[in-house]
């Protein structure tokens, strides 16, 4: 269906409004409604523990806390008196690399195999001018999340609501907003020779507080809808590794706050380890969780934008 067409919106949002009249059955080989793939849901099913995402989330940014605090101890940064610009001396810059990097990189990697083997899958054709821009627009304002009216979304019963939209847009830039930060810290550390922590002031911790801010509000209020959220609505086997990732944003923003409020404190580099912690879980875990249904469901709108300007080869309503 073209332009809208329900079939093209449900790869998209997950969701019909006339879900509670009708609960839609899984179809095999398509996956549940608004999962990354059928086939990624299943591994993650059949893998012991994951079926409690939020238990893999904590577990996850407990045990790299750890690991940090012991990696800080043997270098012996852990005990020393922090002073302002002491984030170094708790973990080498070097050492940070390494780590975030492999992380970061498997990540990516994840990532990157599984939309390569969805666009193959779908084969969407060659990529037609402006079909790119259109489906950028498209997933950068949430179009169909409006429900095609407007009105938005439904949730615990039939009736549209705008939450789902505001509260994914609030995640989304927020989140934007701290990768902005991480950024522009990168460049001030190899272009200008700055060291962490910068003054509260500066451009990476003004945004960097701005976003965790945003990242504290916009994932509470995706929890809440996702715990009122209707039993037939989405796949009940990914839904805790979504809990999860909601769970590790919210974590990783609020420790990065408290560890701005804390960075001159005796238990600095114990904050350290617990918001370098949190990130590095939330790293891990974006290529099952609810992060990837972003890369997913935009190839979904870029192949909707180009099979709506092929031609139309049934000729129908052309005599």
């Amino acid at each position: 269906m073209h332009d809208g067409g329900w079939p093209d919106v449900f790869i998209r949002t997950g969701t019909y409004p006339w879900q509670h009249l009708f609960p839609m059955p899984a179809t095999p080989g398509i996956g549940m409604p608004g999962t990354r793939s059928s086939a990624a849901t299943k591994c993650i099913s059949e893998v012991p523990g994951l079926a409690n995402g939020l238990t893999v989330a904590v577990a996850a940014a407990m045990s790299l806390t750890l690991f940090l605090l012991l990696v800080s101890y043997s270098q012996g940064g852990l005990l020393r008196e922090p002073t302002p610009a002491s984030f170094y001396a708790v973990f080498p810059h070097n050492t940070l690399v390494a780590m975030f990097g492999t992380v970061f990189g498997f990540a990516i990697l994840a990532l990157a195999i599984g939309v390569t083997r969805f666009w193959r899958n779908v084969s969407p054709g060659a990529l037609q001018p402006g079909a790119g821009s259109e489906a950028a627009r498209n997933a950068l304002t949430l179009k169909y999340l409006d429900g095609c009216h407007g009105e938005g979304c439904n949730e615990a019963d039939d009736r549209f609501t705008p939450l789902r939209p505001r509260f994914h847009h609030l995640t989304f830039y927020c989140f934007m907003l701290c990768f902005a930060s991480t950024s522009v810290a990168t460049l001030y550390h190899y272009l200008l020779g700055w060291q962490a922590p910068y003054p509260v002031v500066s451009l990476p911790v003004l945004l960097g507080t701005v976003g965790g801010l945003g990242l504290l509000a916009g994932p509470v209020g995706l929890l809440w809808l996702n715990l009122r959220h209707a039993a037939d609505h989405g796949d009940p086997q990914q839904r805790p590794m979504d809990r999860g990732f909601i769970a590790l944003l919210l974590a990783t923003s609020a420790t990065g706050l408290v560890l701005l409020a804390g960075r001159d404190a005796v238990v600095m580099p114990v904050l350290l380890a617990l918001h370098f912690g949190s990130v590095m879980a939330l790293f891990l875990t974006l290529p099952y969780g609810k992060f990837a249904h972003g890369l997913y469901r935009t190839a979904a709108l870029l192949k909707s934008s180009i099979k709506r300007r092929m031609p139309n080869e049934l000729k129908l309503g052309t005599d």
